[in-house]
């Protein structure tokens, strides 16, 4: 059958239920001539980026405290100096991404995604680029790292053959950090190389993604068990081919929750990954210096000169047990976690774009197609421990926090626990009107085009993002205008 006849017979399936979309008009919208647009990234008020309401007053300097610690530069000895002269954190290396949380994480605010130039005005929008080069690091920035595009971070989904093959009975799947500390002030004599990203390109052997944004996580992680396995039970049997399933913890069996791909459990677990993987530095719960996936498994770890390089002892991110107050015996993967913990879920514009009638519209279709059936608008979290302002809120995430298949068109062949090549966590969408980039590789700043990359071979949501391609255009309209309100 060819490509022409499987798109036609597969909008066939879907068209009785978007035919009865259509004869709504009067209810969502007239169907109007003008062609349907991204509207862009909604400018105005930040709508993220503040703590929990409710806070007390310990808690509220603790959050703020924990920002700060969370948009802290890191180097390898301590001895470059922030913007306002104070020295930063140690522990940089051997290899890294980037030299702060906040580097990534920073649009539209702290604790973000991918920046943009508001956050960075004297590095560009992406900070990677500077982060290559401080205090005489001598890495060459990869061709997929613009001024102007994503943060991003490498992965090869397979180990290379002794002819620079891709071997796809050897999975790697690791990240593949982008700098080293090679030839910086603070490094000693530790010398690496980078990944061949160039061979890895021509193998068609790499994949990226972006950073996920953090607001609204503490909610995410107090949502209970029970109350995920219902919402899964009660989208069953919708006739559009969505299933979806979890990705559960190794340890304990539980849902997991964070991540692309949902492969972490907790806040803590999230924070920790991140500080050694991301940054290169140790910590309580990643307590080595990690080399690249092919150094550990396939070769013989991190060379002698380029280990406890900050002079320390491992881990070098730990809790003070000398400390006498919160600042001072927390150690900073628990005050990330603090940060993530008490970070409140963005708040949607009722008005912006498109006006208040296309946005209750847009929501209205959301529904009607079957967006809602994975993008869940919102779950209920149990009674919390930590805050007021966690338990038994309405989160309102757009996401069932389940795993989905979504195809050959967005497969990175990657697994991480019991998410295949092709499954990724549903993306929440609170704060998607003032993100920049999209998809969890950041190939495109259109939502538009995101909106077309879930339908392909393979995938969960091609009946429904063919029931979006039979809206009129006012009608799909209106429904961009309601993601751009969130």
């Amino acid at each position: 059958m060819t490509l022409s006849r499987m798109r036609s017979a597969s909008h066939a399936r879907v068209a009785g239920s978007v035919r009865r979309v259509l004869v709504l008009g009067l209810v969502f919208g007239s169907i109007g001539l003008h062609a349907q647009v991204d509207p862009g990234v909604r400018g105005g008020t930040i709508d993220a980026g503040g703590p929990l309401k409710g806070l007390t007053a310990g808690q509220a300097a603790t959050f703020a405290m924990a920002m700060a610690n969370f948009a802290t530069v890191r180097s390898v000895a301590g001895n470059v100096l922030n913007s306002d002269g104070t020295p930063t954190q140690e522990g940089l290396g051997p290899r890294y991404n980037s030299n702060s949380c906040g580097s990534c994480h920073s649009q539209p605010a702290i604790g973000g995604t991918s920046p943009s130039a508001t956050q960075f005005p004297f590095v560009g929008p992406n900070p990677q680029v500077a982060a290559s080069h401080v205090n005489g690091a001598t890495n060459r920035v990869p061709y997929f790292i613009q001024a102007n595009g994503p943060v991003r971070e490498a992965r090869f989904p397979f180990f290379f053959d002794q002819f620079g093959n891709a071997n796809h009975n050897a999975p790697n799947g690791g990240v593949e950090d982008l700098f080293t500390v090679t030839g910086r002030a603070d490094a000693g004599a530790c010398s690496l190389q980078q990944p061949s990203f160039n061979a890895a390109r021509a193998a068609n052997n790499i994949i990226f993604r972006i950073p996920t944004p953090t607001f609204g996580t503490g909610l995410m992680a107090n949502i209970d068990d029970s109350t995920l396995l219902a919402n899964h039970a009660a989208q069953a049997n919708n006739r559009l081919g969505v299933s979806g399933a979890f990705n559960h913890n190794g340890n304990d069996g539980t849902i997991s929750r964070f991540g692309w791909k949902a492969q972490n459990k907790s806040l803590m677990i999230f924070a920790g990954e991140a500080y050694n993987v991301e940054m290169g530095i140790s910590n309580e719960l990643f307590t080595q210096d990690r080399p690249l996936p092919g150094e550990d498994q396939m070769g013989s770890g991190l060379p002698a000169n380029c280990l406890n390089l900050a002079g320390v002892g491992y881990p070098e991110d730990l809790t003070h047990s000398d400390g006498t107050s919160a600042s001072t015996v927390t150690s900073d993967t628990a005050l990330f976690s603090v940060f993530m913990q008490f970070l409140d879920q963005p708040t949607p514009s009722t008005t912006s774009p498109g006006g208040a009638t296309s946005i209750t519209n847009g929501r209205r279709l959301f529904r009607a197609i079957g967006c809602a059936l994975c993008h869940t608008p919102s779950l209920t979290t149990q009674a919390s421990h930590l805050t007021p302002g966690l338990s038994n809120a309405t989160a309102n995430l757009f996401s069932d926090v389940e795993i989905h298949h979504m195809g050959a068109g967005l497969a990175d062949n990657v697994s991480q626990g019991g998410a295949g090549g092709d499954q990724f966590r549903t993306a929440p969408l609170w704060g998607l009107g003032q993100r920049i980039f999209f998809l969890h590789d950041g190939r495109t700043a259109n939502l538009l085009s995101a909106i077309e990359a879930h339908q392909s071979s393979g995938s969960e949501a091609t009946q429904v993002e063919e029931a979006f391609d039979l809206l009129s255009p006012s009608q799909q309209q209106d429904l961009l205008n309601f993601l751009r309100s969130l």
